[in-house]
């Protein structure tokens, strides 16, 4: 399966995504959906409309191991912090430098939130099935920690929903997403980029623009 685009990609997620509408008594108060910047947010906007559900971007920051940024030893969003606490002990990490990573994230963050929602409030995700959309999933570590993020704001059930993803690559219900939505999951994987006729890196502008729309 190739997508011509990004939106061509979306609208067709949407279309796998259009049962958890019936799910719910009322898609515009009890369903959001959260694109992670920037390739996931023109997706999640199809995903939105056709939903007739909220959008809103998702910013998270992994918090890697000093020596080695690849391993994740918690993650950061709008006001939550994860932790694990065992690979920390095990790793020996020290608060200082914990501190150093997480301080360095905190400002990549603020900075992120600030270009792709200015001034605006988050939504609120408590108690709300939150579908968390990205153009497609490569090592998975930032949907993982994205959805992470989601379910320790309060959300009701959390979805994963990529158009493209690798096989072997599954959720933890209960710790990250309770479910994964895919339109492919192809053997010979090596890059989201290959199912796209045109994956042209997303900017800034139409971030906004699509977030703005809402």
């Amino acid at each position: 399966m190739i997508f011509r685009d990004r939106s061509d990609a979306g609208r067709r997620l949407a279309e796998a995504c259009r049962d958890l509408a019936s799910t719910v008594s009322d898609p515009a108060q009890d369903l959001i959906v959260l694109g992670i910047p920037r390739g996931g947010v023109p997706v999640a906007a199809e995903v939105a409309n056709a939903l007739g559900a909220p959008l809103d971007v998702i910013v998270v920051r992994k918090l890697g191991l000093p020596w080695n940024d690849e391993v994740a030893m918690g993650a950061i969003g709008e006001g939550t912090r994860i932790l694990d606490e065992r690979l920390i002990r095990a790793s020996g990490v020290s608060v200082r430098q914990l501190a150093a990573v997480e301080q360095r994230e905190r400002r990549e963050l603020a900075s992120r939130l600030e270009r792709f929602r200015g001034d605006r409030a988050p939504l609120e995700v408590a108690g709300r099935t939150t579908i968390v959309v990205d153009d497609g999933i490569a090592t998975g570590a930032t949907i993982r920690a994205a959805c992470v993020v989601v379910r320790a704001r309060g959300a009701r059930r959390v979805i994963a929903a990529v158009p493209v993803s690798p096989p072997d690559w599954h959720p933890t219900p209960g710790v990250d997403a309770d479910e994964l939505i895919t339109l492919a999951t192809p053997t010979h994987f090596f890059a989201i980029g290959q199912w796209y006729s045109d994956f042209t890196q997303t900017a800034d502008d139409e971030v906004r623009a699509a977030l703005g729309a809402r």
